[in-house]
């Protein structure tokens, strides 16, 4: 258990802040070292603590291992770990496909550009954990594909991978999920960040593909405030950001059919997912990062 990120931490988690902030180096440094700052200011001892590259200074500790600047944040002492250069192997995947484009929010962000935050702090975060990370980004084909190392300089070739993003064309996520399962040597992790708008039969039968060679699954599921509450009222006109069909209707009308298709969408992946032995997370987009970078220690954790 951690404590809550205090007001001024989560300002700097906060999507719509992080937008206006310059390149994606500097959003991905500001939010991992906010998040890691609220982490080491909890007075619990948990995942956060356990295996981030800080543990609590312990009598007998030399004190040359103190991290004199983590003390000047936090008032705390914590004493740097020094493990293997490469823990673990890590591949983002970011669904970058027509629909990831919406936002219902002028001053929001979109799906894709959530996503691509997420990713850069996720890849950042596991850059200072020493892990190795890759990044793949796809709609239904794969666009771009950094290959997975720890090497230095690596990290930044993904955050300009990730800066560069530009909006792809139809969803299948299934596809580039088994291109991918096929094509994997060592058992590692790889994250997932995606919409799921696609058939779920074939989205879990692909994130099953991956977890069935011994890899470890964390997904993402980024879904805009909107489409979880569905707030229109009047008769309005929607247009498939994929295929640009347009369909107009009473939106009163159409609001608990559509929440029910969508309780029943979130419930298959929730169930399915959870039997595979997949992390599953639900992200709204315009909720601060943290909650994602937390699920995503939690699963660090049980992998080692």
């Amino acid at each position: 258990m951690v404590t809550a990120a205090r007001p001024n931490e989560l300002r700097y988690l906060d999507p719509k802040v992080v937008a206006r902030i310059g390149s994606m180096e500097l959003r991905a440094r500001t939010v991992v070292e906010g998040f890691l700052i609220g982490l080491h200011r909890s007075p619990y001892k948990g995942f956060s603590v356990e295996f981030s590259e800080y543990r609590q200074y312990m009598p007998g500790d030399a004190l040359s291992t103190i991290d004199w600047k983590v003390y000047g944040r936090s008032d705390r002492f914590y004493v740097k770990k020094f493990e293997e250069e490469t823990n673990l192997d890590c591949r983002i995947l970011l669904d970058v496909s027509g629909s990831m484009s919406f936002r219902s929010d002028d001053d929001g962000v979109t799906k894709r550009e959530y996503g691509a935050y997420l990713a850069a702090s996720l890849a950042y975060l596991m850059h200072r954990q020493r892990d190795a990370v890759g990044l793949v980004t796809f709609d239904d084909a794969i666009i771009t594909d950094v290959p997975v190392s720890a090497r230095p300089g690596h990290l930044r070739r993904v955050l300009v991978a990730l800066d560069q993003l530009r909006p792809g064309r139809r969803s299948n996520v299934a596809t580039p999920l088994n291109r991918l399962a096929d094509a994997l040597g060592r058992r590692g992790m790889v994250v997932v960040i995606s919409d799921l708008l696609d058939e779920p039969e074939r989205v879990v039968r692909g994130l099953r593909h991956l977890r069935f060679r011994g890899t470890d699954v964390i997904v993402f599921h980024v879904l805009d405030p909107a489409e979880l509450t569905f707030p229109f009222e009047r008769a309005t006109r929607f247009r498939d950001l994929e295929t640009d069909a347009e369909v107009t209707g009473v939106a009163s009308l159409l609001r608990q059919p559509y929440l029910r298709a969508m309780q029943d969408l979130l419930s298959v992946y929730q169930r399915e997912l959870r039997l595979a032995s997949i992390d599953y997370c639900l992200v709204d987009t315009s909720k601060p990062l943290d909650v994602a970078l937390r699920s995503y220690l939690a699963t660090r954790s049980r992998v080692h």
